[in-house]
């Protein structure tokens, strides 16, 4: 039964992967206008991710064994570990902010290795050093692939999408999504089965049948209000823009699945849309207020899974109440010096509001 119970978590974990992870994929195509419904959008995202997800072999053998030892995973961990991940990745999708799935995962299996003191570092600091490293790149690659495609745009203002390059414009748009989709199934899938695998309950042929399946499937029927924000709500883009985007990220997340390293997919994504939106917009981009949300987001989302699989466990394996207590308390007196300051933020900004006579 309890495998069942673990089963189950990483099933609906990979649907929460399908809705936050690859929905993203597609928003470059849905932003543009390239794919003018959501509902195909989505479709296609679910069919890539699947077939990405048969080639996600490496990654999954990383994220099963490659952070903590296999011997010390057992179906409770497992449990626990999906749990944590879940819970953070599902708060995300509600709020319909694309959340690094990799970064959850990662996160709730770091808690895990703290709590038994068994922890590989050096494949831990590889991972978040790309964690970094690749979204800076994304954003470095379509800034500069913006200005020139700009330049591009202006010379040729056909190839805005207008007139006869429409049509060539959105078949070329639609593949760098189905790419990008592919590389998301590819990456992601593993955040959700790795586990599973690594405590010895599926081999990896059927973990990542299920898993691209469940995938797909959330995709298809909870990637909306992602797939809105990654379209939509940061900046509109024209059809090679849009491609511009989808080729850089879904490229160098395909290099580093061939590697086994479980990076930020949506991170990759939105950095690049970020990036040509800068060439258009200036700095003036960088004051959404979605975009600050997205960042704070990526921040609190792997501490806070990290934080929850190292409470549960000492709650549940450990019976630790002491330093549950003291995480715990820890935790409140954050979350209340961090109301106070932004109470306080809010207040100084009313007072120079009424100053100003605003």
């Amino acid at each position: 039964m309890i495998t069942i119970v673990a089963i189950m978590i990483a099933c609906f974990f990979a649907m929460n992967i399908g809705a936050s992870g690859t929905a993203a994929a597609m928003g470059p195509a849905y932003g543009s206008g390239a794919i003018p419904k959501k509902r195909n959008a989505m479709l296609l995202v679910g069919i890539f991710a699947f077939l990405g997800a048969l080639a996600g072999g490496e990654v999954v053998r990383t994220i099963g064994s490659g952070i903590i030892p296999s011997t010390i995973v057992d179906v409770e961990l497992v449990i626990i570990i999906l749990g944590a991940a879940c819970l953070s990745l599902f708060i995300a999708n509600l709020l319909g902010i694309p959340l690094s799935t990799s970064e959850v995962v990662v996160g709730a299996i770091v808690g895990a290795g703290i709590a038994y003191q068994s922890l590989f570092f050096d494949k831990l600091i590889v991972i978040v050093s790309f964690w970094v490293i690749i979204p800076i790149v994304a954003f470095v690659l379509a800034y500069g692939f913006g200005h020139i495609v700009r330049k591009v745009e202006k010379k040729y203002p056909n190839l805005t999408g207008k007139g006869k390059w429409r049509k060539p414009l959105i078949i070329l748009l639609i593949i760098s999504g189905c790419m990008e989709a592919y590389a998301a199934g590819m990456n992601n899938v593993a955040n959700a089965v790795g586990p599973l695998v690594g405590a010895g309950l599926l081999e990896i042929t059927p973990a990542i049948l299920m898993g691209g399946f469940f995938v797909a499937i959330g995709a298809l029927f909870l990637g909306g209000r992602v797939l809105e924000t990654n379209g939509k709500r940061i900046t509109k883009l024209s059809l090679l823009q849009g491609s511009t985007v989808s080729l850089t990220g879904g490229s160098l997340v395909i290099t580093a699945s061939l590697f086994g390293l479980p990076v930020p997919l949506t991170q990759v994504t939105t950095s690049a849309i970020i990036g040509i939106g800068t060439v258009d917009g200036g700095m003036r981009l960088w004051q959404k207020s979605i975009l600050k949300q997205i960042i704070k987001v990526w921040i609190v989302s792997p501490l806070f899974s990290l934080v929850l699989s190292y409470g549960l466990i000492l709650l549940f394996k450990q019976g630790d109440y002491y330093s549950l207590f003291v995480l715990v308390s820890v935790l409140i007196a954050t979350a209340g010096a961090y109301s106070m300051y932004q109470a306080a933020k809010r207040d100084r900004r009313t007072t120079y509001d009424e100053g100003a006579g605003i």
